[in-house]
């Protein structure tokens, strides 16, 4: 078997051992693939594996020998799965891989903006400390999260290990669907009264026709004055620009994201220039831990599709 790994760098820039997915067959590397050179790279491959790399139904027609698409992500709206099944390509993705690891970034970020330990500690070793008169000194408003409400909006295995954790913090937890129209069951909450009643509001549900965008200024006026709003799901959620405008009128106290609608982002983003916007590089799911089971799940999906006995096919 032929197997072309279209983008291995961002999942494994070199800290990961292949030799798990090299066992299985003639592996081709790829650090980074353009769209123009997929067809090309993929020209003798019975198996490809992709993690952001574009693999269309027009890609799919001028690649007969392919059997297999691996995606190494949970998300695999960057393959058209229509077009797949039409063409007895089987498709198969990596789910729950990085649970804790995003559960642990959406805490990371509700700290950093309670608590501002990284802005107190660039504070104190350029002397601001030394200067002080009293023991101790704030210059941000100090959180303490026990017994405020955390809105969690998606309650998938994320969501739930959110919820877990806020618990343990002393959080009141609610949890709403964001489908329109969706039942309130479960112990759910409707989703205007979870925006009007929480303190933090934080996303956790996947992006598609309902939810594209959703994130609007409509959606923000509902939320309490002065709410955190995080999003570690993704950046097609949000309404960038309403969110930006929310941060300068001070409607939100802070929006916290590790995912942008254009990543890398573009120097134009609104959210760049906006106050109390915390960005991260969309690598809340990166640990070594994580990746280690991305990796190894990729390798085990592979290898039972050749056993005949596919696994997490999608």
């Amino acid at each position: 078997m032929n197997i072309v790994v279209l983008d291995k760098y961002a999942a494994n820039p070199g800290d990961i051992p292949t030799d798990e997915l090299e066992a299985l067959g003639n592996c081709t590397f790829h650090d980074f693939t353009e769209p123009e050179e997929v067809v090309e790279r993929l020209k003798d491959a019975d198996a490809a594996l992709t993690n952001k790399v574009c693999i269309t139904a027009e890609i799919m027609d001028r690649l007969p020998r392919l059997r297999y698409i691996g995606v190494q992500a949970t998300g695999y709206n960057v393959i058209d799965i229509d077009a797949a099944h039409k063409r007895n390509i089987t498709v198969t993705n990596v789910p729950a891989y990085s649970t804790d690891s995003v559960a642990q970034i959406t805490f990371a970020h509700l700290l950093n903006v309670c608590n501002a330990v990284g802005h107190y500690a660039q504070d104190i070793k350029q002397g601001a400390w030394t200067e002080k008169r009293c023991f101790c000194y704030w210059d941000t408003p100090l959180i303490e999260l026990a017994g405020r409400q955390l809105g969690i909006i998606g309650y998938g295995n994320i969501g739930k290990k959110v919820a877990e954790i806020a618990k343990a913090f002393g959080m009141i937890v609610a949890h709403a669907s964001a489908r329109k129209n969706a039942t309130i069951e479960n112990d759910a909450t409707a989703l205007d009264e979870l925006l009007a009643t929480s303190d933090i509001v934080s996303l956790h549900c996947p992006a598609s026709k309902d939810t594209m965008g959703f994130v609007n200024a409509e959606f923000i006026a509902k939320m309490k004055q002065g709410a955190i709003l995080i999003n570690t799901a993704r950046g097609q959620l949000i309404n960038e620009g309403d969110v930006a405008e929310a941060l300068h009128s001070g409607k939100l106290a802070a929006y916290c994201t590790d995912t942008l609608v254009h990543e890398p982002a573009l120097p134009d983003n609104p959210l760049l220039a906006a106050p109390n916007a915390f960005i991260t590089p969309h690598n809340a799911w990166a640990t070594l831990a994580a990746r280690k089971r991305l990796l190894h799940t990729v390798a085990e999906n592979l290898k039972a599709f050749k056993e005949g006995k596919p696994q997490n096919a999608v």
